[in-house]
């Protein structure tokens, strides 16, 4: 397994208007100067954490995923972020995985925020995804994901003996007024799973005036601070160091100990 390049795009989101966020985001992704192998984007990033799912959902052959299939076998890149989905007579809360060969794996956001009224409009996934790129195993979450602990657990795979992954790659539309959480749960979910973590978040004023203050982070497994920017948009590159990973969990081999369970 060799290094793995990552860039975060913290941005304001055009709210409810899918059109002029592809857009955006075709701009902000052909202005990244350098090479990378994935590109993250925030929770719901075509339209903002809107609860207006029939209105705004999308089939899995819509505008949104046929643009990340367009772009990222254009930039030969994986494009990641979630996207308000219709499935069958279902909505979900979407994370799309876009591989550039346009294969693609899905998740559907399990933890539905209750307090903004999302059960009332989605309906929640049930199942994990550990996508998988230059040997690096990276678990998928969405935004109020990160409050369960249990969801996010590590663990060494008895098949394998190694870790069931080793990244946490985590979009959001987290509001500033709880920024404080998103900050400490990022580093936490780092430390607890000797992984890397990736929270990335948007920034600026919701249709509903709530504002997002971003402090999208890359957290070391040790839980040190690598990146984080707070308020202002920011595209951001950082290699991943896979002698880091296998560094700090030669030297504090704790996941061996950790307590045994089954999420049901």
């Amino acid at each position: 397994m060799s290094d793995l390049k990552v860039t975060l795009i913290q941005s304001q989101l055009h709210w409810e208007n899918i059109a002029e966020n592809l857009r955006m985001f075709d701009e902000k992704i052909n202005s990244i100067p350098e090479r990378t192998e994935v590109i993250v984007l925030p929770e719901m990033f075509s339209t903002g954490f809107s609860m207006q799912s029939a209105r705004l959902a999308e089939t899995m052959d819509g505008s949104a995923v046929q643009w990340m299939k367009k772009k990222a076998a254009e930039k030969n890149v994986i494009i990641t972020g979630s996207l308000i989905i219709k499935d069958g007579d279902r909505y979900v809360n979407r994370l799309v995985w876009m591989q550039p060969n346009g294969v693609y794996g899905t998740y559907d956001k399990r933890h539905l925020f209750g307090y903004a009224g999302e059960h009332e409009h989605y309906l929640p996934g049930d199942k994990r995804l550990i996508a998988q790129v230059k040997g690096w195993k990276i678990n998928l979450s969405v935004c109020y994901d990160l409050r369960f602990p249990v969801w996010a657990r590590n663990a060494i795979v008895a098949e394998t003996g190694a870790p069931a992954y080793d990244v946490l790659i985590n979009v959001a539309n987290w509001p500033e007024r709880r920024n404080t959480p998103w900050k400490t749960l990022l580093q936490a979910r780092a430390i607890e799973n000797q992984a890397y973590v990736i929270g990335l978040n948007r920034v600026g004023n919701d249709g509903n005036n709530i504002y997002h203050s971003g402090d999208s982070s890359i957290i070391d497994p040790m839980g040190e601070i690598i990146y984080q920017k707070a308020h202002d948009e920011d595209i951001f590159t950082y290699t991943l160091e896979r002698a880091r990973l296998e560094e700090v969990r030669k030297n504090l081999p704790f996941l061996k100990d950790a307590d045994k369970f089954q999420v049901l």
